[in-house]
C-alpha cells in the first residue's frame, strides 16, 4: 500500500476495512457501507456499530437539532404529529446509519457527552470523558444509532434521544459553554457558519438584506449590523410580520419587508422600492423553504453577492436562474464552516442581550 496523506491511502487500497486503514481513517471512509472510496456525507449508508476506533470519538447523544428544511419536510410528510416525526427520523437513521433526509439531503447537528476518545483522535488533547459537546459537522456524515426517542420539540426542530454517535478526527465540535443554556447554545451553534461568513463579507456602507427571520437570519442581521458600523442599510425580509416586528424592535434592521420569498419578482420590487432602485450589495438567504433562489438573485445589484445558507436551495436553479435573467452576481454556498465560527456566534449571544433573549424565547 502506498503512503497515506491526511490519513487516507492514496494508491492500491484494496480493503477499506483493514486494520491499518481503520487506524489512520481521518475522514471515516471505513464506516461507509458498500461504496469504496465514497466519503461519508455522500454515502448511502454508514456503519455506526461499536467499538469506537482509534481515530473516532464516541458520544452519548442527548439531542438532535434537525436542519430546518429537513424538519419542515418531515413534519409535512407525516402531518405534523410529534410521535410520527420521531418515528420517521428513527426510520431514516435505521436505514442509513446517519440522519440524512432522503428528500432534502440535509441533516443537522447533535449535542451529547463524550464517552470515549480514540487513541489517535486529536480531541484527546482538548477534551475529557464526560465533557459535553456540540458537533459542528452535519449529521449527514455522522454515524448514529437511536435507541429511543424521548421527546420531539416541534417548535424548535429538536429531538431528544438516547443513542450514540461517532465523530471522526476531521469532525469539528464545540465544548458547550457553562454560561449559556444548552438549548440556546445548540440552536446558535447549529447555524454558526452563517454569521461568521457574514462577518467576512459585509463592509461599512453596504446595503445588505437577510432573507429569513429564523435563528440564522437573526444572527446574520446582528453580525451585519456590527460590520456596517452605522454606515449602510440593513433589510430584513420574511413572510411573518410578527417575526419582523421582533427584529425591528431589537434594532436588528433598518427596514423590515413582509414578502413571500417564493415570489421572486415581488421581492425584487419591494427591495427596489426600499433602496431607491439601487438593490443590494449583498443578500443572505436563510430561508427554510424552497424556490427562493430568484428572490435572492433579483434583489442583488449587478456585481453584488448572494450567500445561500438555506439547505432548501437548489444550486442548479440558482445558477441557471442568474444566467437566465442576465444577472452578474457572485454566488456563495455557505458550507457551515468558517474558522472561529463557534466562538464568534457565542460571543454574539453574550454581548447582545436582546438577541440572547430572543433565542431564550424561541428555543427553550
Amino acid at each position: 500500500m502506498a503512503p497515506a496523506r491526511h490519513g487516507i491511502p492514496v494508491e492500491g487500497a484494496e480493503d477499506l476495512q483493514g486494520d491499518e486503514t481503520m487506524s489512520n481513517d481521518l475522514y471515516g471512509l471505513s464506516r461507509v457501507v458498500g461504496e469504496k472510496g465514497v466519503l461519508p456525507q455522500r454515502a448511502r449508508k454508514l456503519d455506526p456499530s461499536l467499538p469506537c476506533r482509534d481515530t473516532e470519538m464516541l458520544i452519548d447523544v442527548e439531542s438532535l437539532n434537525i436542519d430546518a428544511a429537513s424538519f419542515k419536510q418531515i413534519k409535512g410528510e407525516v402531518g405534523g404529529d410529534p410521535a410520527r416525526i420521531g418515528e420517521r427520523i428513527q426510520e431514516i437513521v435505521r436505514e442509513r446509519g446517519k440522519m440524512q433526509n432522503p428528500v432534502t439531503g440535509s441533516g443537522g447537528m447533535l449535542i451529547g457527552r463524550v464517552k470515549e476518545i480514540g487513541a489517535k483522535h486529536p480531541a484527546r488533547e482538548q477534551l475529557q470523558v464526560g465533557d459535553r459537546i456540540a458537533t459542528l459537522v452535519s449529521l449527514t456524515l455522522t454515524p448514529l444509532v437511536i435507541e429511543e426517542v424521548k421527546a420531539v420539540h416541534v417548535d424548535i426542530d429538536r429531538v431528544d434521544i438516547r443513542g450514540h454517535a461517532l465523530l471522526f478526527s476531521s469532525g469539528i465540535y464545540a465544548k458547550l459553554p457553562s454560561d449559556i443554556p444548552d438549548t440556546l447554545a445548540l440552536a446558535a451553534l447549529d447555524v454558526c457558519g452563517a454569521p461568521a461568513l457574514v462577518a467576512r463579507y459585509v463592509k461599512p456602507g453596504m446595503t445588505v438584506a437577510v432573507l429569513g427571520a429564523g435563528k440564522s437570519g437573526a444572527l446574520c442581521l446582528a453580525q451585519a449590523r456590527r460590520n456596517l458600523e452605522s454606515r449602510g442599510k440593513l433589510i430584513a425580509l420574511d413572510v411573518s410580520q410578527p417575526a419582523l416586528d421582533v427584529l425591528s424592535s431589537m434594532g436588528l434592521c433598518d427596514v423590515a419587508l413582509k414578502v413571500d420569498a417564493t415570489q421572486g419578482v415581488d421581492v425584487m420590487e419591494a427591495v427596489s422600492q426600499a433602496t431607491q432602485g439601487q438593490l443590494c450589495d449583498l443578500v443572505v438567504n436563510c430561508a427554510s423553504v424552497g424556490n427562493t433562489e430568484m428572490a435572492t438573485i433579483l434583489s442583488v445589484k449587478d456585481g453584488g453577492t448572494a450567500i445561500f445558507f438555506s439547505m432548501a436551495t437548489s444550486f442548479t436553479t440558482a445558477a441557471l436562474g442568474a444566467e437566465g435573467v442576465g444577472k452578474d452576481v457572485t454566488m456563495l454556498v455557505g458550507n457551515g464552516f468558517v474558522p472561529g465560527h463557534a466562538s464568534l456566534t457565542l460571543a454574539l449571544l453574550r454581548t447582545e442581550p436582546a438577541l440572547l433573549q430572543l433565542f431564550a424565547t424561541r428555543y427553550v
